[in-house]
């Protein structure tokens, strides 16, 4: 089966005029960890400018009082934690309950690689199989490699894997070239029935039937923290009625076109990630002047 090319973006929801926050969705950000605070608040941060209704930033409590006051738009949960500050034991039973609350959750970013919290994500994700997740960084080293489907309702989530990444799912050599980019990460979307988004030059977003290849942003987005804010755009888009795919394909073009409108600015070498989160506003102005 041959997977069909998509070349138009999907629309940005237009907003009601009676529209309440509630109407935009809840995002639950499970992220961060002692010494990776940054990632929880440049992931909640994304969510909100994104168009999330309301955005709640679930981390381990030693950084609690760092991702709170890093932001006042979301809230924070306090999570217990192991003593080297990563999620503890019993931290899957408390989320769980807080995110039946949510619409979407995006799980990964900063959150380490310690046994304990593979185990965290892996229970986590089955106790909550019904709910969208958006999955990136540590989230895909928990689940790797992958071999089957992800035991998900088929195209509800989203998996955002850089090279090395992918790698470490599929347990192959990661793909070199445009075409190995798209037939593997086509290949990987239809073993898991989910959505993949391959990062890299030409991002490659597809649900195994379709995909899409990006066409925005530039080198100067290569710096940490760029694919936090990728994965609480993304999260946001589906809190607010986009299928994954959609809200990957529009997450990745807004998320590009962001870096791009900063690199015009700044240019690339001094771009990061916290400036491609203040010209998001600039992106997301692009698709509303379409309605």
């Amino acid at each position: 089966m041959n997977s069909l090319p998509v070349t138009q973006l999907p629309a940005l929801p237009r907003r009601a005029a009676n529209a309440h926050k509630g109407t935009f969705g809840t995002v639950l950000v499970v992220a961060g960890s002692r010494g990776m605070a940054g990632a929880a608040v440049l992931t909640g941060r994304a969510a909100l400018r994104a168009g999330a209704g309301l955005v709640r930033v679930a981390c381990p409590i030693a950084i609690q009082d760092v991702v709170a006051a890093s932001y006042p738009a979301y809230t924070t949960l306090g999570i217990r934690q192991h003593t080297d500050g990563t999620f503890g034991d019993g931290a899957s039973e408390e989320l769980v309950e807080a995110a039946r609350e949510a619409s979407v959750v995006a799980i990964g970013p900063g959150l380490g690689r310690e046994a304990g919290v593979v185990e965290f994500v892996r229970r986590f994700l089955e106790e909550l199989r019904e709910m969208p997740v958006v999955i990136d960084a540590d989230g895909l080293y928990a689940i790797s490699p992958l071999t089957g489907p992800l035991g998900r309702p088929n195209q509800s989530s989203v998996l955002t894997p850089h090279p090395g990444e992918f790698a470490r799912l599929t347990g192959q050599p990661a793909p070199r070239t445009d075409q190995e980019r798209q037939e593997q990460a086509v290949a990987l979307a239809r073993r898991v029935n989910q959505t993949v988004l391959l990062k890299g030059s030409g991002t490659v977003v597809t649900d195994g039937s379709r995909f899409y290849r990006n066409t925005s942003g530039n080198p100067g987005m290569a710096t940490g923290g760029s694919g936090d804010v990728l994965t609480g755009v993304i999260a946001a888009l589906i809190a607010q009625g986009l299928t994954a795919f959609d809200a990957a394909v529009l997450g990745a073009w807004v998320h590009g076109r962001a870096g791009d409108h900063a690199m015009g600015l700044l240019g690339q070498t001094a771009l990061t990630a916290v400036d491609i989160l203040d010209w998001l506003p600039s992106a997301f102005r692009e698709l509303e002047s379409r309605w």
